[in-house]
């Protein structure tokens, strides 16, 4: 059974910083690329950052660069994403999902961690 489990949001002030896990199971994690998005309340999903199979981030959001870095430890099979300095409109579910090998998209995600910036 394929599994992608986010954890790590919760409430934080402006400014404030979270360290979003992402633990998977059922599949071959260190050659699947892996990736975070996000969805505020309202508004469509949101590719934020991506990640190859052998750890070299590939893609981070101008809205996000300089604040968030995505990580991976293969060994662990577990994707990372540090947010540092967090603003309201970080406000948002964010997932996980995984592509694997001989697939063009994404096909497995995460359940969603919410992430809520506010004082």
């Amino acid at each position: 059974e394929v599994r992608l489990v986010e954890s790590g949001g919760g409430l934080v002030q402006p400014g404030g910083s979270l360290k979003l896990s992402c633990a998977a199971s059922g599949f071959t994690f260190g050659n699947s690329d892996m990736s975070w998005i996000r969805q505020a309340p309202g508004k469509e999903i949101e590719w934020i950052s991506a990640i190859h199979s052998g750890g070299v981030a590939k893609y981070i959001d101008d809205s996000v660069k300089g604040r968030f870095t995505i990580s991976r430890d293969n060994a662990k099979n577990t994707l990372y994403l540090q947010l540092n300095n967090l603003k309201p409109e970080d406000t948002a579910v964010y997932y996980c999902a995984a592509r694997p090998p001989l697939f063009t998209q994404y096909k497995y995600w995460g359940q969603g961690t919410q992430v809520t910036v506010s004082s």
